[in-house]
């Protein structure tokens, strides 16, 4: 598997914001079909007395047409969530995307509905101060 280009840069990212980072990548099997989704990951909720689990798929969007990096990102998004509410509900899924791309391609009306319609949990990092920004 070739990791994403700001890969250590989403973990080192979760790590600061207190999250275990519980594999890399974290792999799973469905009947004969292989996923590796780039990292798994586990905070103790201190309220619910609970972990709270995620798993997160880092994109670039650094390919000369952001639309057909979305493409290839909700694909692959919408794939690892069926396979991981198969054998793990509990566990969230994120598409992990840099602070600039979400603040302009991802302000489009249209891919806002997208995201909207196939609820696509997002969570926007900022590369240079490698920091979680904001889950959404």
């Amino acid at each position: 598997m070739v990791k994403d280009r700001f890969h250590a840069v989403v973990r080192t990212a979760l790590e600061k914001d207190n999250w275990q980072i519980t594999a890399d990548p974290y792999e799973i099997s469905i009947d004969d079909v292989d996923f590796e989704i780039d990292l798994a990951a586990e905070q103790l909720l201190a309220a619910e007395r609970e972990n709270q689990k995620v798993a997160v798929e880092v994109k670039s969007f650094i390919s000369p047409s952001n639309v057909s990096d979305f493409h290839m990102a909700l694909g692959q998004f919408l794939n690892y969530r069926d396979a991981l509410a198969r054998i793990e509900p509990e566990r969230q899924l994120y598409l992990a995307v840099r602070v600039p791309i979400y603040e302009s391609f991802f302000q489009r009306r249209f891919i806002m509905a997208a995201v909207e319609r196939y609820q696509v949990r997002l969570v926007i990092y900022n590369v240079n101060q490698e920091v979680i920004v904001q889950w959404l």
